[in-house]
């Protein structure tokens, strides 16, 4: 019982409900932690690509790409956007999508796996949704992504070597790989000791439950 409850989350940095399910699991994981016998939960984010054939220089703003991609009139999207606004809020989200550079993810997701080798991958994880969704930044060119990962204490000139080499592709193929064998077809998707798979931003009670199972079937099968 002293090995750690880990969870598997497949996202993407330019996914408005990773970030809403993010918060949501880490309100699940503060209320689980406040039990002493809990054991300790591990975190691993994999690679998915919502628009893989986003060019890294998107010409668009985010309002009209959502229009054409969802055939939305712009009360539409001005809609979605306060709905996403009404529940990031809550949870300690600013969503500004006037400030969104629309952007592929592929170098995000080398990074995330670098910071992982470093141990930083959650940190990473984080300033880079805060980075695309409130900040503005521009979570597609590398000396950008440089800039974001020495703000988290990692190395900047290593981390440009890595992206410009593209060190890491091949991690974010091979989960973007076992994403298609599993089944998962939009994120977030977590999955909870390798055993219970939950689609989207559930809510925190969700989370919870799926962690008390894994622990109770832990201590049916010692």
């Amino acid at each position: 019982m002293n090995e750690p409850i880990k969870i598997d989350i497949w996202s993407d940095v330019a996914c408005p409900w990773c970030y809403i399910g993010k918060r949501r699991l880490e309100t699940a994981l503060d209320t689980f932690g406040q039990d002493a016998d809990a054991p300790e939960v591990s975190i691993e984010y994999h690679s998915f690509e919502l628009m893989p054939d986003m060019p890294a220089d998107y010409p668009g703003t985010h309002d009209a790409f959502l229009a054409a991609r969802m055939g939305w009139s712009p009360e539409q999207v001005q809609a979605s956007n306060r709905q996403m606004a009404q529940l990031g809020a809550p949870l300690g989200l600013d969503y500004r999508t006037d400030l969104i550079r629309m952007t592929n993810t592929v170098k995000a997701h080398q990074l995330l796996h670098y910071a992982r080798a470093q141990g930083k991958q959650v940190e990473m994880k984080e300033r880079l949704l805060k980075a695309y969704f409130t900040d503005g930044r521009h979570v597609g060119d590398v000396s950008e992504l440089a800039d974001l990962a020495a703000e988290i204490g990692l190395d900047r000139a290593d981390v440009m070597r890595s992206l410009d080499a593209d060190e890491y592709r091949d991690a974010v193929e091979a989960d973007k790989e076992l994403a298609a064998r599993y089944g998962i077809r939009g994120v977030p998707f977590f999955v909870v000791d390798g055993r219970y798979g939950l689609s989207g931003a559930q809510e925190p009670a969700t989370f919870l439950q799926a962690l008390t199972k894994a622990v109770s079937d832990r201590k049916d099968a010692a």
